[in-house]
C-alpha cells in the first residue's frame, strides 16, 4: 500500500498480526505529522470557501475542491519536478503558463471522478492516522508486526520524508528498508513503477528463497 493505503497496512498488520506474512508499506507514515494535517486543513478551506459547500447536492464543493487538489499537488511533487516538467520554452510569455494549466488540469481532473465530500472525509482520515493510539506508542504497536516488511520510501518526497519511513522500518521486527530516488517526489511511487515493481517482485523472490532453505 503506499500514501494512505500504506497507513491502512501498518494499522491491519498491527490489528491483526497473525493474518500477514509479508506487507510493503510505501510512502507512509506511522503518524501523521503537523504538516500534513496543514495541507490537509488548507485543502479543506479551500472546500469551505465553496459557497456550494454544504449543499443538499452531490455536486457541492466542486470548485473549492479544485482549488485542494491543485493545493494538494504542490506537495505531491517538489520544486524540481515542476522544473523538469512545466518550465516554459521560452521567456516571452505573460499569462497561460504552462504550471498554471497544469494546476487547473489537476483540479479539473479529480472533480470528473470524485465528489467533495469524500475528498473532504479521505483528508481527515488521514489526519487521524497514528497507530500508537490506544497502544502505548507508535514504536510499541509497530514493535507487534510479526509480518516480514519492506518498507519504501521516496528520497525527494516532502509530504512524507524517508525520516518517516525510517521509524516504520526501526521499529518493525526484521524489517528491510529501501529507499528510491526520483524527481517526483511523493508521487514518485506511482510515476517509478518500473523501479517500484523491481524492488517489490526482489523482495519477494529472496522471502520465498528464505522459505525454501528452511
Amino acid at each position: 500500500g503506499g500514501s494512505l493505503g500504506g497507513q491502512q497496512v501498518l494499522e491491519w498488520a498491527i490489528a491483526q498480526p497473525e493474518v500477514f506474512e509479508n506487507i510493503v508499506p510505501i510512502a507512509c507514515t506511522a503518524t501523521l505529522s503537523p504538516w500534513v494535517i496543514a495541507f490537509n486543513e488548507t485543502q479543506r478551506m479551500a472546500i469551505a470557501a465553496d459557497p456550494t459547500w454544504k449543499e443538499n447536492d452531490e455536486r457541492a464543493g466542486r470548485e473549492g475542491m479544485k482549488v485542494a487538489r491543485a493545493i494538494a499537488m504542490i506537495s505531491f511533487r517538489t520544486y524540481e519536478t515542476y522544473s523538469h516538467t512545466q518550465a516554459e520554452k521560452n521567456g516571452e510569455k505573460l499569462d497561460d503558463y504552462r504550471a498554471s494549466s497544469y494546476q487547473r488540469y489537476q483540479g479539473e481532473k479529480l472533480a470528473n471522478r470524485f465528489n467533495a465530500y469524500s475528498y473532504w472525509t479521505l483528508s481527515k482520515m488521514m489526519d487521524n492516522h497514528h497507530v500508537g493510539r490506544g497502544r502505548g506508542s507508535a514504536q510499541e504497536a509497530l514493535q507487534q508486526i510479526q509480518a516480514k516488511a519492506l518498507v519504501i520510501g521516496i528520497d525527494s518526497d516532502v509530504l512524507f520524508p524517508l525520516a518517516d519511513q525510517r521509524f516504520i522500518a526501526e521499529n518493525i521486527p526484521g524489517s528491510k528498508l529501501k529507499e528510491i530516488s526520483s524527481i517526483y517526489g511523493h508521487d514518485g511511487f506511482l510515476v517509478e513503477s518500473a523501479i517500484l515493481k523491481k524492488t517489490v517482485r526482489d523482495f519477494y523472490r529472496q522471502e520465498e528463497e528464505l522459505e525454501l532453505k528452511k
